[in-house]
């Protein structure tokens, strides 16, 4: 996915966890997170959005601290978060195709690093939001929702802080059955819709395609994979030993 498509999600994303939050109340508990409330939600997603934007607005080569949220609540933390949300959208657009900070993932550049992380950081929390308040959720793009289980499988747990760590060699298979295959830069076919995910005692290695056996696949529509595979709901389909699809979702928090 290109910038601008990272950046128009970030930004109707942003917008949605804000009218779901405003609809559920600040006090209502998060079903996909248990162990939050939308104010916690709220004050973690602004706080990590304002702390996004000063990356790359200052231009920021080395990490800095997210920092507290303000002690605020109901409509003030509602509107406090939507101007997080607001300002780092502006940033975002605003700067420069050459712009150099600070990342910790992989990406072609650091904005379209920093537009796709923050378009799916936005996207997996107003799934939390909306599951806060009555009614069905919002969809997911498929294209979206496969780019972003390439980024969660290829980058987050290719980090050594991937806790998805097993004694003996295994495979995991993840197939978007309604995803397209891709091409990459070279104009070469890629499997964008599958993934092989090589599980040892090191961090996963996980590879386009789905070239040799696997233990275990993980199946169905991108967008109820992606949301599986950030533990925000039951695996679709699975076959072959389905220890590991347990295994994952116990191990696997980021």
């Amino acid at each position: 996915m290109e910038i601008a498509e990272h950046l128009h999600v970030l930004d109707a994303e942003g917008q949605l966890l804000a009218r779901a939050a405003e609809t559920a109340g600040t006090d209502a508990k998060v079903a996909t997170c248990p162990d939050w409330t939308v104010r916690d939600l709220l004050r973690h997603t602004g706080a990590v959005h304002r702390w996004a934007a000063a990356h790359v607005a200052e231009a920021r080569t080395s990490p800095h601290p997210i920092g507290d949220p303000p002690d605020l609540d109901g409509t003030a933390l509602i509107g406090w978060y939507r101007q997080m949300h607001g300002d780092l959208v502006s940033t975002l657009r605003a700067a420069a195709p050459d712009l150099r900070c600070w990342t910790f993932l992989p990406a072609t550049s650091p904005l379209a690093f920093w537009a796709r992380r923050q378009a799916n950081e936005t996207t997996i929390h107003r799934v939390d939001a909306e599951s806060a308040r009555e009614g069905a959720p919002s969809p997911i793009g498929t294209e979206f929702a496969a780019d972003g289980i390439d980024e969660l499988l290829r980058g987050f747990h290719a980090r050594s802080r991937s806790r998805v760590r097993t004694q003996e060699p295994r495979v995991l298979r993840v197939r978007a059955t309604d995803a397209n295959a891709d091409a990459d830069a070279n104009g070469d076919v890629q499997a964008g819709a599958v993934w092989t995910v090589r599980l040892s005692q090191e961090p996963p290695v996980t590879v386009r395609g789905d070239e040799g056996p696997a233990d275990c696949e993980l199946s169905g529509p991108a967008e109820h994979l992606y949301l599986a595979l950030w533990n925000r709901a039951p695996f679709p389909h699975v076959t072959g030993d389905t220890a590991l699809s347990t295994f994952w979702s116990e191990t696997s928090g980021v």
